[in-house]
């Protein structure tokens, strides 16, 4: 049992890691054989006909592919109670959260024990072929994790966001001891009430042990970014509380102050110290390494809509190497990632066959109704929506996820993040994904690099209130910027979008010109604390990059503080 073991033995887990993708079509069949007898008598499966039966053929044949809003009603009747076998043949007992932010409100997600194995099981393999590649000795974590409450459901179920039922539950930390990834900050500012001295509390931990520290995570690159932006703001009085050994006024919560009374002792060496660094570092560049010499890696998810942050990321990281987290969401894993050296832009992920059951919609276009594919069918080059089948009662369940196979390893094949399939931007006949957008921003922020000026955050809107409809991006800038600069930032926007349908429509006028508007400082912090209202974690945050018509909340905080807005004349 985990609780036993005191160090991870890496090569017994790579070791498993090889010979199960070896293996990688039989294990397929034995897992989804596995999910099926435990979860045989579970109302969802009696309902569709399966009847006992376990094999591939037979599931596909009366198990439909469903999206979130068909597993609405078997939901709501777990979160309503009582405890029965609706989802899964053992009822649940917690129910997770997502993010929200694709959809404008959180959605409930099934989560269990077996879930919560299948993450370790990702945590441990991609940490055996890390600390292959970057050894890490019995040292700290300053883990930038934050811990929302959870809740009780009318039915009696525990509910929280995905990322606090892991990190509440019992078996995390000892996962993160067998590791050496100790978070060096305590339980009261992890689990404190308040992400904001939370936050601040993580920072003085860090400094704290800066010696010990020999990785920098989070579950996301933009909590990573979000902290040290927050530091440049604080350093000064994270000195003083260091130099003085009392905890700022700013944190209230008694808990809190008492678990960092018993870190805090009088140190003006130490204060000294990293006042001599800040005040040294030409605009913050190299911020991380010098505050905290051993660090061997930054760690968190840093693919899909996080890859805008790695700019920043790589400004405070220095030469510090950047590691891109696994790939999953709040419905469950996919994969982990074995090839810690790649950059986070290149990074795949090779796909646990023994986790869940995976299969696979092509997407190469000019088929109605292509037929699924397995783990080990897919085509090197081919991209695909991934459809899963878990341990938490999720059956062929559309992730919503689309993905490049770049190849295999053995016989599991690795997979790219594309983009979220219903994130989209378009108006008619033009396809403009995430991806898109982010390439767009990326190319109109080099007209604002040169004054040493960048965009902090960004989203973007289809508003058809107009005739012709057209497209609106939003800018939050850490400065001012002329009209002139602004225009042709606006203008290179609606040039960067190269898709085919949309450069038609421009040029007819089908779509009409691209609208920038640049909002105040401070409003995507709003956005944040909307979400952390409804109850998320800053752990799971995720900034919306397309707010739909269904995200009025959103689309309000973010219209309600345009500063200035430019029309593009680039057609």
């Amino acid at each position: 049992m985990l609780e036993k073991m005191e160090i991870l033995d890496v090569d017994k887990v790579i070791e498993e890691f090889e010979a199960m993708t070896k293996d990688a079509e039989n294990v397929q069949r034995q897992t989804l054989k596995k999910i099926l007898e435990e979860n045989g008598c579970a109302e969802y499966l009696q309902n569709v006909g399966l009847n006992g039966r376990t094999d591939p053929e037979s599931f596909k044949a009366c198990v439909p592919l469903v999206n979130h809003s068909d597993l609405e009603p078997y939901i709501q009747k777990i979160v309503d109670g009582p405890p029965s076998p609706i989802l899964t043949g053992t009822p649940l007992t917690t129910i997770s959260l997502s993010s929200g932010t694709t959809q404008g409100k959180p959605k409930f997600v099934p989560f269990n024990d077996e879930l919560m194995e299948t993450t370790l099981q990702i945590y441990r393999t991609s940490y055996a072929f890390r600390n292959r590649e970057y050894p890490i000795k019995n040292g700290k974590a300053l883990q930038f994790i934050y811990s929302s409450k959870q809740s009780i459901t009318k039915g009696g179920l525990i509910a929280g966001t995905a990322t606090t039922n892991v990190f509440r539950n019992c078996q995390f930390k000892n996962a993160m001891k067998s590791m050496q990834s100790q978070c060096c900050s305590p339980d009261e500012v992890i689990f404190g009430p308040d992400f904001h001295q939370s936050l601040y509390c993580h920072l003085l931990c860090g400094l704290l042990f800066r010696e010990e520290i020999q990785l920098v995570s989070s579950t996301f690159a933009h909590s990573i970014v979000h902290a040290f932006r927050t530091f440049e703001e604080v350093w000064e009085e994270l000195c003083a509380d260091i130099r003085e050994g009392a905890l700022s006024d700013r944190i209230t919560f008694p808990s809190v102050r008492e678990a960092m009374a018993r870190l805090l002792k009088p140190n003006p060496q130490l204060a000294d110290l990293i006042h001599a660094k800040c005040s040294a570092l030409s605009n913050w560049y190299g911020l991380i390494p010098e505050l905290f010499p051993n660090v061997k890696y930054i760690y968190g998810i840093m693919t899909g809509s996080m890859e805008p942050y790695l700019k920043k990321l790589r400004h405070y990281a220095g030469d510090v190497p950047l590691v891109t987290a696994d790939y999953g969401s709040s419905e469950g894993w996919v994969g982990a990632n074995i090839n810690p050296n790649l950059p986070p832009e290149t990074a795949t992920y090779a796909v646990l066959p023994h986790i869940g059951y995976f299969e696979f919609i092509p997407l190469n276009g000019d088929v109605e109704e292509p037929e699924l594919v397995g783990l080990t069918e897919v085509k090197v080059g081919e991209e695909y929506e991934i459809i899963v089948t878990n341990v938490a009662g999720l059956y062929r369940y559309r992730l919503g996820d689309v993905v490049k196979v770049m190849g295999f390893h053995n016989k599991t094949p690795e997979l790219k993040f594309v983009c979220r399939r219903n994130l989209m931007l378009t108006i008619n006949i033009d396809k403009n994904t995430e991806k898109d957008l982010q390439l767009a921003v990326e190319e109109a922020a080099k007209l604002i690099a040169g004054e040493k000026l960048e965009v902090i955050d960004f989203s973007s809107h289809v508003d058809v209130s107009t005739d012709p409809g057209h497209y609106v991006i939003f800018w939050e800038i850490n400065g001012e910027v002329s009209d002139e600069v602004l225009q042709e930032c606006c203008n290179s926007l609606d040039r960067a979008f190269v898709d085919a349908g949309y450069l038609s429509s421009r040029k007819v006028n089908s779509i009409g010109p691209l609208e920038l508007r640049v909002v105040w400082r401070g409003t995507f912090q709003k956005i944040l604390d909307h979400y952390l209202g409804l109850g998320a974690a800053l752990s799971q945050f995720k900034t919306p990059r397309c707010v739909g018509p269904t995200n009025n909340k959103v689309l309000q905080i973010l219209c309600g503080n345009v500063a200035k807005s430019y029309f593009s004349t680039a057609f």
